[in-house]
């Protein structure tokens, strides 16, 4: 599904029966067949909307990745910030439905196996595996992973595609016209460059002539207006929204949903002379990865599980697909509507958006083995402004990196353990409650954390980071203004009192663990460890927890270990920069032990 890089102006070449009359383009012929196939459907089961909708659920999608080529940065990035997404919303105590997986149909798939020298199945295999294991090394906790070549999938296609057919929304016709194989869309000849090049692929549209069938699209013009008037929030960021309403607006025209020249997909139900469009087959997987695997495969059982999503999450290039046909589709077969449809903006590399097709892309496992995963899910999510495209820098990466977690997470941490350990014995001296009573540092952490969890539920991850990083600010501000080490070596009151600012700080760095969770999973785990807390009290963690008072009088703490070394580039005689390492500087491991003597 992602890694079909789509026309904006025109998704698919399409028709209207009711506006046939006004056509009058000589490539085109069209010769309508309306279909009127008896169907095993009840008026009143084919517009059931029943689902699972409850406050207690969130269902939440990435878009259904491509499989003619190996994961990028791009996939990556989107599958970062719905784990980001769905890790909050678990601490809310949601029940947390986290849908990702592999859209495995359709004609360029079926070039790729060959050239790989492979049958269109392995090749699915080798490729959606490695999206499996990618979203491991990322930290990814999705709880459903579709293949769109699973036969409970083809299960809920072909019954949605019988929905559908028995509202009277699907007919046949035959037309012509410039196809683009990378996008597998027909192009309006207007959008084409030089030598009908697709001006997405820069490669030249090849022309075709197929006997389709058509879903009416326009048939929801109506209602897909009002939905998005009555209802502004079914497309966000804003200018989504308005991007969405001008399309509507300037008129929707029927879609082809098969191919005739694609043998490597689902079958049109009583015609297998045809494949089902990979769009209208791959949207589906976000209900068909709905299914208990001892459940039997139908529409209902998906649906009744945890339909509808909450959010599908998508690139802005697919956004037409999920915002107009999706809705339509859903219209007419009769279910419930996601809530909400997210489109994110592109991450670019030198200035263009990276994409398989352009042969420009950043390889996510390169990075992961390089930087970490926290590194690369905090950079990305920090520095992207979510809805808004991003672009990709090494040097950038390692100083925002270095910057805040080595150095304002990671160093304050490993300084106060350090104090700790050196003059109280690892022990937390009194309960962090009292510690805290008309502390200013506690009063700020506080208001943060409410700032945070506001941005979090509104999507807004960069903004939900810098709110954390500012707990963290506050945190060494506070270290260096209380200077404990000075005080502790007054002794008497003195000393008291630094022991308390050492819990002040240890709270503060136990609410931050919470808090970045979402984004740096492993990171703060790693630093709830060093609180002394066990894999499991971690992990039954909820946002409530980071209300102030976690810390209790005579809990002792391991003794500091950095939880996040700073990455090192050492330039060469010739100034080239070899791979980067992580290591912990010497000039910070004698800073915290000079504070801590």
């Amino acid at each position: 599904m992602a890694g079909r890089m789509q026309s904006i102006q025109n998704s698919v070449w399409v028709l209207s029966p009711m506006s046939m009359a006004s056509i009058n383009k000589p490539t085109f012929h069209f010769n309508f067949k309306f279909l009127r196939k008896s169907v095993n459907l009840s008026r009143s089961s084919m517009f059931c909307s029943c689902s699972a909708d409850s406050n207690d659920n969130f269902v939440l999608t990435t878009p259904l990745y491509y499989v003619n080529a190996p994961p990028h940065m791009g996939s990556a990035y989107t599958t970062i910030a719905a784990d980001a997404i769905a890790r909050f919303q678990r601490l809310l105590e949601k029940k947390v439905t986290l849908i990702t997986g592999t859209d495995e149909h359709g004609e360029k798939i079926a070039t790729a196996a060959t050239v790989a020298g492979l049958s269109p199945s392995e090749h699915c295999n080798t490729v959606s595996l490695s999206y499996k294991m990618l979203w491991k090394e990322l930290d990814i906790a999705y709880d459903k992973f579709i293949r769109t070549t699973d036969p409970k999938h083809e299960a809920v296609v072909n019954e949605f595609y019988a929905r559908v057919l028995a509202n009277g929304d699907i007919y046949r016709a035959d037309y012509e016209g410039l196809y683009c194989i990378n996008c597998e869309e027909y192009k309006d000849q207007k959008e084409l460059g030089p030598d009908d090049c697709c001006p997405i692929h820069l490669k030249p549209c090849i022309a075709r002539k197929e006997d389709n069938y058509f879903f009416a699209l326009s048939k929801y013009q109506k209602q897909l207006e009002d939905l998005l008037f009555q209802n502004p929030n079914f497309v966000q960021p804003t200018s989504r929204l308005h991007e969405v309403q001008g399309w509507v607006k300037n008129g929707l025209k029927d879609f082809s949903i098969s191919r005739a020249a694609v043998d490597w997909g689902i079958r049109v139900p009583d015609d297998h002379n045809q494949t089902i469009y990979v769009w209208f087959d791959a949207l589906l997987g976000y209900i068909s990865a709905l299914l208990e695997n001892e459940k039997q495969p139908s529409l209902q059982n998906a649906v009744a599980s945890a339909w509808p999503a909450s959010v599908h999450l998508i690139g802005k290039d697919i956004l037409r697909f999920h915002a107009v046909y999706w809705p339509a589709m859903l219209m007419s077969a009769g279910l419930s509507l996601p809530k909400m449809v997210f489109g994110h903006g592109f991450l670019t590399k030198d200035g263009m958006k990276m994409g398989k097709s352009l042969g420009n892309t950043l390889d996510p496992n390169e990075l992961v083995q390089k930087f970490g995963a926290d590194a690369v899910r905090y950079f990305f999510l920090r520095e992207v402004e979510f809805g808004s495209d991003g672009d990709y820098s090494e040097d950038r990466f390692i100083n925002i990196v270095n910057a805040h977690l080595a150095n304002t997470i990671g160093n304050l941490l490993n300084r106060t353990l350090g104090l700790l350990n050196k003059n109280c014995e690892s022990t937390l001296a009194v309960d962090s409650v009292a510690a805290g009573e008309g502390n200013s540092l506690k009063l700020n952490v506080e208001n943060l954390v409410e700032k945070a969890s506001m941005h979090y539920q509104n999507l807004s991850l960069s903004s939900a980071c810098e709110a954390v990083l500012e707990i963290a600010n506050a945190g060494n501000v506070y270290m260096d203004e209380r200077a404990p080490w000075s005080l502790f070596k007054q002794g008497g009151a003195a000393a008291e009192a630094a022991a308390k600012d050492l819990v002040i700080i240890l709270e503060t760095m136990r609410i931050i663990a919470i808090a970045l969770s979402p984004i740096a999973p492993s990171l703060c785990w790693r630093i709830y460890s060093q609180l002394g807390y066990s894999k499991d009290e971690y992990s039954s963690l909820t946002w409530s927890d980071t209300k102030w008072g976690g810390l209790k009088a005579g809990h002792i703490l391991p003794g500091p270990k950095p939880v996040f070394a700073r990455i090192e580039l050492i330039t060469d005689a010739d100034g080239v920069k070899p791979e980067p390492v992580k290591k912990t500087p010497k000039s910070k491991v004698n800073k915290a032990k000079a504070q801590s003597t």
